[in-house]
């Protein structure tokens, strides 16, 4: 089977460049490589980072730069040339509309993989030209199949679509490093994201105040995305001015997983996610989280795979709890590697997507 892909910034994650950025840019290349080590073909297309025509494999995954002119234009050319089975898109985007008309045009079945809660949701999904919602609904109705995060996208979907849709569990890279017993860690907790305000870093402010004692590790960049101006600038300067916190500002991925691993603690101050790939990287080194509002389908109470804090006061006792109990968080490290190890690895993910498919017709 053959699959492409259009998304510049999975190149750039392939490429190990230190400025890529995205949670499910990072899962869509996990995924492109793991379906290719299970015998599939993946191209990926490429508008501007490469020129166009020109082509490049990196872990059996084809780039191919596909233009940056006319972009219909460009996915019509690319389909045509490339002749898949599936188109994948990722994400709620207006464009989603015209890429399926698009893929229907060139007999190319389209997959679309929610990768946040509002992805479900129509109307409120879309970040920019909110107005052109119905595009990004149409697109949806064009798509021969949806995956979704955890279950509670899937109730959340319009029972017209949830025919076609199924459950695709992220994937971690289980790096076998050694990340050493909570006994032995530095004693901090790391907060990893873009300093968007949905991820509410003005929260993670509030808790490092209150808790003066304990080291936090900031990774994460300004953005203008889903942010109000001067935002991001009173974040960044707030966090320069605590002593208890270590601000890095963007980090490339491979030092983010490294920050993630010596953590005691992954705290997470979100409003609204999907199902975060940064747990499945905390999971897998065996790092628990405390997370204020966010835990897909409950797994992070039924597993013990951390603290749901659902306010700050909460989040700041358990922080204190953890951080002065190695022992507990030890006992989450062994259920958290455990369950991203059976139902997170590439064989998994694979298997999930595989049998999505199955009897789609062209």
């Amino acid at each position: 089977m053959k699959m492409v892909i259009v998304n510049d910034m999975v190149y750039r994650y392939a490429d190990n460049d230190p400025t890529a950025v995205g949670g499910s840019e990072r899962y869509q290349w996990l995924l492109a490589r793991a379906l290719v080590s299970a015998g599939w073909c993946v191209t990926v297309g490429v508008h501007t980072e490469l020129p166009y025509k020109e082509s490049r494999e990196i872990d059996g995954v084809k780039f191919i730069g596909i233009g940056n002119g006319n972009t219909l234009l460009a996915w019509y050319k690319f389909l045509r040339r490339e002749r898949p089975d599936w188109w994948q898109w990722q994400c709620s985007s207006h464009w989603l509309g015209p890429a399926g008309f698009m893929a229907k045009l060139s007999r190319v079945r389209l997959i679309f993989s929610a990768m946040h809660d509002r992805d479900v949701q129509p109307r409120t999904a879309l970040s920019r030209r909110s107005r052109w919602w119905m595009l990004y609904a149409w697109g949806l109705l064009w798509a021969d199949r949806i995956f979704v995060q955890h279950q509670g996208q899937l109730v959340g979907l319009d029972p017209k679509l949830q025919s076609k849709a199924f459950l695709l569990p992220g994937i971690v890279q289980l790096i076998h490093r050694a990340t050493g017993d909570h006994v032995n860690r530095e004693p901090y907790v790391a907060w990893v994201g873009v300093l968007r305000e949905v991820k509410r870093p003005d929260l993670l402010l509030e808790i490092a105040r209150q808790i003066p004692h304990i080291h936090f590790v900031v990774c994460g960049g300004p953005t203008a995305h889903r942010t109000s101006p001067g935002y991001c600038e009173r974040i960044v300067r707030e966090l320069g001015s605590l002593h208890n916190v270590e601000y890095l500002g963007h980090v490339p991925p491979e030092d983010t997983l490294g920050v993630i691993a010596g953590a005691s603690i992954l705290l997470s101050t979100s409003d609204e996610e999907g199902f975060p790939s940064v747990f499945l990287e905390a999971w897998s080194f065996g790092t628990p989280t405390v997370s204020l509002n966010i835990d897909p389908d409950g797994i992070i109470q039924h597993k013990g795979l951390g603290t749901l804090a659902g306010n700050v006061n909460k989040a700041i006792a358990d922080i204190e709890f953890l951080m002065k109990t190695p022992e507990v968080c030890k006992e989450m490290a062994i259920r958290a590697q455990q369950h991203v190890s059976e139902g997170h690895c590439e064989t998994a993910a694979v298997r999930a997507f595989e049998h999505g498919l199955e009897g789609a017709s062209r």
